[in-house]
């Protein structure tokens, strides 16, 4: 995927999907991006093939998947038996092997306290595609973020309406993710 940012431009709102349930009702969806954030080893190739089946680009939550270690082997199993076009990771080695291997690499941050957004700084992963920050309720830090990063910022966590969603997009992120299905269809 030659230019991620674009498609996440043009695609303000990502579906992050917690089961089978909610992945049948993205692919039904106008969405263009789904954030996995579930699945185990025997199911990801077929998760991953009805995600490309439709069109469709599918980036996996890898320290979600049960039975798959976050290693450079797991990371070789999914991209040669899976059609995932990316994966999230909070763990900078992984986005690095990842990013060697071909996929989009999204870098999710979890931001608690000042603390947090100082680290963000010293352990952002110059090679990850885009940055996902949780919860997505803080636009202060996504003003703040959105305008020292050199890549797409997705904002995720506790969005819960329209509201939610322009005050985000609003405060500089690039698009947000959500397992909001009301907001799919916005």
């Amino acid at each position: 995927m030659n230019n991620f940012k674009k498609v996440l431009e043009e695609n303000p709102v990502v579906a992050a999907v917690k089961d089978d349930e909610a992945l049948e009702v993205a692919l039904k969806s106008d969405l263009k991006v789904i954030f996995v954030l579930f699945g185990n080893i025997l199911s990801v190739k077929d998760i991953g093939k009805k995600i490309s089946d439709n069109n469709k680009i599918g980036i996996l939550h890898i320290d979600l998947v049960e039975g798959l270690s976050s290693n450079e082997f797991a990371l070789k199993f999914l991209k040669e038996n899976t059609d995932f076009k990316g994966v999230i990771s909070i763990k900078p080695q992984v986005l690095r092997n990842a990013k060697k291997l071909g996929f989009i690499v999204i870098q999710r941050v979890f931001m608690i306290d000042s603390l947090s957004k100082e680290n963000m700084k010293n352990h952002l992963v110059k090679e990850c595609d885009a940055v996902e920050i949780l919860p997505g309720l803080l636009f202060k830090i996504i003003k703040e973020i959105s305008s020292t990063l050199d890549k797409p910022l997705i904002s995720g966590g506790l969005i819960s309406d329209k509201e939610d969603v322009v005050e985000t997009l609003k405060s500089g992120a690039t698009c947000i993710s959500t397992t909001k299905k009301e907001i799919w269809s916005m």
